[in-house]
């Protein structure tokens, strides 16, 4: 299960700083970069560690910038690459990778100097801020110097620095350098097992950070060389260089480095444990997205529950957001065998509730939740839904039960933003002026691009699938079912509704404050994916096929109809121009999952809907390596955008994919 590549990709820093390695340790940190070793985004560092876990993402240890001394003379190599404000790559370090791999999750580098071969591997301690970065000389023919320069950094991972003469405190410590930006600063500690270090305090300046300019953002930024490390490897002997926030570090890497494989090869048996039993052997790429699922899982202790779990929604930037955990917790848990994981998301979650709704988002910054969502509290039932008939587990149904009835009670009498059931028709109306409520979210400045204020066709299937699951749960707890199933029937009765028979597919939005909306969008893909289906086998069919028709790409469904004149085809530019993009065809990679099931389950054929999902393999080798990205642009060649790994895309796929198998 390995993902390589030669001198073809490394060589070439057209391609090799376009793909994007990503460890993470559990608890909300990570380190991530590029095949090149080049900084593209703010977002890379070897240590951007939750100060406040999972949030409170700081940038730590930017980068090492390593060179070696070998050979005849004493001939130096750089191995780093840099790009410097003047669009000048100086060194050139890219050109001496022989090769990358992605092992399991752990990158590994070799490169070649003359006859010399030096490994380099990245990986995190579950749990911990602590980043292993180690070095093996597998070749050589006399010793090799090996020199790392460590570029600090402490700011916010959203941020950039420019140093205006801060000047940092480095101290000598047992085996390595203790830094500390400033008297109230979280100490980093930059350690190793056999070299020597010494401090060093010179600013580097003007790093180019190429894909934030084409986001339209600050493209420069300044790193503190903090220290110098040294050593001389003999053939075979390794150095393991650790960065951490803790004092003291494990530092055998090769104990380390038998956890982390241990801890894959444990995720993986878990996936098998719970596939059926006359299933095929996984291809390869599914079983990195198995890896890959378990990055997204962190720790979010609360005080009555110190184990508490949630779900990143991406990295690099995003954090957990409630509709992203609820629509990724059946993927990312449920399907990879790991029930446990949901059950603790699913009691970590019910804390939060609060006017019958799920928070759409937890701050960055500050202690209060964010309540703008119509559709994650709705995406809750059906987590709760799936994880019940995975387990049968009637005391945790217990427990949530009296959540989810006044949720439902809430949503029946009114909640915020004008949340509310229409008692004429049965069905749920929610927005106001100047809020996104649905996943449709993209808002810049005062402009909301999607308002769907009205009666949004996705939140109506959930919402119908919500009382039927409802009137289950209340049958299996011995409770009152009556009054769910009449608001069910009545729900289905009035769907109709949604049915455009000119068009011959739904509409995306009734009863907004413009009408009907006729355009083809995604969304109703819901009404013939989700377990409970309000529309009639013929209706089920055209939606299937007109979604395939205008809306099916290789790695996703297009949010808007090429057709449409809205439709954006490339993702791209400031805020303003990429938001306005968004959702306005705009490839969502998640949506391939509904609509592998929603084909499943209208033509029945599991190897034919199978095929729909192959595409993904190819884009492993791509963008996030081993992991699958948040959106595509809609006009090809469909290049991947946004976050380099996203929970519910990966999610969705392994999903679907499973239920191919059955």
């Amino acid at each position: 299960m390995c993902i390589e590549f030669g001198r073809e990709i490394c060589g070439n820093l057209d391609t090799a700083e376009t793909r994007e390695w990503l460890v993470t340790n559990g608890i909300g940190g990570y380190a991530s970069g590029t095949v090149a070793g080049l900084l593209t985004r703010r977002y890379h560092g070897l240590l951007v560690a939750p100060l406040q876990p999972p949030l409170g993402r700081t940038l730590l240890l930017a980068k090492l910038d390593e060179t070696v001394v070998y050979g005849e003379g004493d001939r130096f190599y750089s191995l780093h690459t840099n790009r410097w404000a003047d669009a000048i790559v100086s060194p050139h370090g890219y050109r001496h990778i022989e090769s990358f791999s992605l092992e399991g999750t752990i990158p590994v580098w070799r490169f070649a100097v003359a006859d010399a071969l030096l490994e380099k591997r990245i990986w995190m301690q579950q749990g911990a801020n602590t980043t292993y970065i180690q070095y093996t000389l597998r070749r050589a023919t006399q010793p090799l110097r090996l020199t790392l320069k460590a570029m600090v950094n402490y700011r916010d991972y959203h941020g950039d620095t420019h140093s205006n003469s801060w000047q940092m405190s480095v101290e000598q410590v047992e085996q390595g350098i203790c830094v500390t930006a400033h008297p109230s600063a979280v100490p980093l500690y930059l350690l190793s097992d056999k070299s020597s270090a010494s401090p060093v305090h010179n600013w580097y300046y003007n790093f180019d950070l190429a894909v934030e300019r084409y986001r339209g953002l600050n493209d420069k930024e300044d790193h503190l060389h903090a220290a110098t490390f040294t050593v001389t490897l003999n053939p075979g002997e390794t150095l393991t260089f650790v960065a951490s926030t803790e004092k003291q570090p494990d530092l055998h890497g090769e104990n380390a480095l038998k956890l982390r494989r241990a801890q894959e090869q444990k995720l993986i048996g878990f996936w098998h444990s719970n596939r059926p039993l006359d299933a095929q052997e996984s291809p390869s790429w599914i079983n990195h997205l198995i890896l890959a699922a378990d990055q997204f899982i962190v720790d979010r202790p609360l005080p009555e529950e110190s184990h508490g779990k949630t779900i990143i929604a991406g990295y690099h930037w995003f954090g957990d957001w409630g509709r992203d955990t609820m629509i990724s917790l059946p993927g990312l848990t449920i399907s990879t065998g790991r029930p446990e994981v949901a059950r603790s998301i699913l009691r970590t979650f019910a804390r939060y509730v609060d006017q019958g709704m799920l928070p759409n988002r937890f701050p960055d910054v500050g202690e209060q939740p964010e309540y703008n969502t119509v559709d994650a509290t709705l995406w809750y039932f059906e987590a709760i839904r799936a994880y019940y008939n995975a387990t049968d587990d009637d005391n945790l149904l217990s427990e949530l039960f009296p959540v989810l009835a006044d949720i439902i009670n809430w949503h029946c009498r009114g909640t915020r933003y004008h949340i509310h059931l229409d008692p004429t028709d049965g069905l749920l109306y929610a927005g106001v002026a100047g809020v996104q409520l649905t996943w449709m979210d993209a808002k810049v400045s005062d402009w909301v691009v999607t308002p769907r204020i009205g009666k949004p066709i996705e939140v109506n299937a959930l919402w119908y699938n919500a009382l039927r699951t409802m009137a289950k749960f209340a049958r299996q707890l011995g409770k009152p079912h009556q009054e769910y199933e009449a608001m069910a029937d009545r729900a289905l009765a009035r769907f109709s509704r949604f049915w455009n028979e000119e068009l011959g597919y739904c509409y995306d939005v009734i009863d907004s404050p413009e009408g009907n909306d006729s355009a083809l969008r995604p969304n109703q893909i819901f009404t013939v994916s989700l377990p409970e289906t309000p529309l009639t086998p013929a209706q089920q069919k055209s939606v299937v096929e007109a979604c395939g028709r205008m809306l099916l790409t290789s790695h996703g469904l297009r949010s808007l109809s090429p057709d449409h004149p809205q439709y954006q085809g490339i993702y791209g530019g400031n805020q303003y121009q990429r938001d306005g993009a968004y959702h306005q065809g705009t490839v969502w990679g998640w949506l391939l999952g509904p609509f592998v099931l929603a084909h499943l389950r209208v033509y029945k054929n599991p190897e034919q809907a199978r095929q729909f999902l192959e595409p993904m393999a190819n884009h492993l080798t791509t963008h996030g390596l081993g992991s699958l990205s948040e959106i595509f642009d809609g006009d090809a060649p469909m290049t991947p955008r946004g976050c380099i790994a996203q929970a519910w895309t990966v999610a969705e796929v392994l999903r679907a994919w499973l239920a191919t198998e059955s």
